[in-house]
C-alpha cells in the first residue's frame, strides 16, 4: 500500500479520474501492526465528507483479519458496521486510522476502528466479518421502479446550472444518481412526502478484480450524501435551505449478498422520525436483478433556522449542503 500520509488529494482534471481519486483515497498506508494513514478528498466546506473517512476506516479494518486459509476458516466478509461521527476534520490534514482486535472465532471477528485528527478521534465504530457459511434465506422484494435510463440524472442538472458549487459537485461526483420523483437539489418538494426511490452507479467501471471489500467500502461511501433526504423532503428542505446545517451523527450498515457499484442500485428510504435537531434515515438497497443487498440507517443533525420560509425550504443561500462529520 502506497499513499501520501497528510493533506488532501489535488481535485480531478477530467471526469476519469473522479472514482481513481477515491480509489486512491482508499490505498492506506501501513504505519504500525494495526495502524493505518489515509488522505483527504476535497470538499469545498474544507471538512471531509463523512463517507470518506468511513470507508477508509473499513479498509484499515479489513486489513487486519485472519488469512484466508483454512486454519482461519476461510476469507471473512464485512456484513455489518455500527458507528459514531465524533467531531468534524479537516481537508488539510491526513486521517490516522487504529484498529484494535476485538475478537477472532471461527466462523466472525469483530474490531474497533478509531479514526483520528489531530491526535483527537473523529470517528469511532465496531465492524462484524463472517465466514462465508450457508443458511436459511429470505429477503425483501424489491418495489416498483422506473428504470433508470428513464430518469434525469444528477451530474446533468449539475452541469446545466452556471454556479461555482453545481460545477464543483459535477466535476468531484464519482457517482450518478437518479430520482424517482423531484430531486431536492435546488428547491424542496411540495408533497412533503417521507418516502423516496433514487438509482446509484458509479460514473465509470472499477478495475477488473476489484474485491468485495471495496465494492462494500465504496457503499458507504456513497450513501452518506442520500441518507437523510427522506427528512429533507418530509420536512420542506433542499439541499439549498437557507441556513440549515446538516451533519453525520451515526451510521450502520448491513451487507447482504455480494454487490457491485459500478452497476445500478436502487435506494428504497424513509425518514421514521425527526426531533430535536436530529433526523433519523433508513434506505432498503436493492441491485438491478432486485435481489436485496443491503440496508442502511443513520441519524444526523438537522438545523434549520426559526422562520416560516426557511423550515418551509423557500430561502436558499448560495452554495447546497453535504453531509460532514459533525
Amino acid at each position: 500500500m502506497n499513499a501520501p500520509t497528510t493533506g488532501e488529494i489535488a481535485m480531478p482534471s477530467s471526469s476519469s479520474e473522479q472514482m481513481r481519486l477515491i480509489l486512491d483515497s482508499l490505498r492506506l498506508t501501513r504505519t504500525g501492526e494495526d495502524t493505518f494513514a489515509g488522505v483527504s478528498l476535497p470538499q469545498l466546506s474544507g471538512r471531509i465528507y463523512g463517507g470518506q473517512v468511513l470507508a477508509q476506516a473499513l479498509v484499515a479494518a479489513d486489513d487486519t483479519l485472519p488469512g484466508p486459509g483454512p486454519d482461519d476458516g476461510g476469507a471473512r466478509q464485512l456484513h455489518s458496521v455500527h458507528g459514531y461521527f465524533l467531531r468534524p476534520g479537516s481537508t488539510a490534514d491526513g486521517v490516522t486510522l487504529a484498529v484494535e482486535r476485538l475478537h477472532d472465532g471461527r466462523s466472525f471477528s469483530t474490531r474497533r476502528t478509531h479514526a483520528f485528527q489531530s491526535e483527537k478521534p473523529i470517528l469511532s465504530f465496531i465492524s462484524s466479518y463472517q465466514v462465508d457459511q450457508p443458511g436459511g434465506e429470505h429477503a425483501l422484494a424489491a418495489p416498483d421502479a422506473p428504470a433508470p435510463e428513464d430518469l434525469p440524472s444528477a451530474i446533468d442538472l449539475f452541469e446545466s446550472l452556471d454556479h461555482p458549487v453545481a460545477k464543483f459537485m459535477s466535476s468531484t461526483a464519482a457517482f450518478d444518481i437518479r430520482h424517482v420523483g423531484r430531486s431536492l437539489y435546488v428547491g424542496p418538494d411540495p408533497e412533503r412526502n417521507d418516502h423516496q426511490m433514487l438509482w446509484m452507479r458509479a460514473r465509470s467501471p472499477l478495475p477488473e478484480g476489484t474485491s468485495q471489500l471495496i465494492h462494500r467500502a465504496l457503499l458507504a461511501y456513497a450513501c452518506d450524501q442520500v441518507m437523510l433526504e427522506p427528512a429533507l423532503r418530509r420536512l420542506g428542505l433542499s439541499w439549498r435551505t437557507k441556513g440549515m446545517s446538516m451533519a453525520s451523527l451515526d451510521h450502520s450498515m448491513w451487507w447482504h449478498r455480494e454487490l457491485r457499484v459500478d452497476d445500478w442500485l436502487l435506494f428504497d428510504q424513509r425518514s421514521p422520525s425527526a426531533q430535536g435537531g436530529r433526523a433519523l434515515g433508513s434506505a432498503t438497497v436493492f441491485d438491478r436483478a432486485g435481489r436485496h443487498v443491503a440496508t442502511i440507517a443513520q441519524e444526523g443533525m438537522l438545523r434549520v433556522p426559526d422562520g416560516p420560509n426557511e423550515v418551509a425550504g423557500t430561502g436558499t443561500d448560495e452554495t447546497w449542503k453535504r453531509p460532514s462529520l459533525r
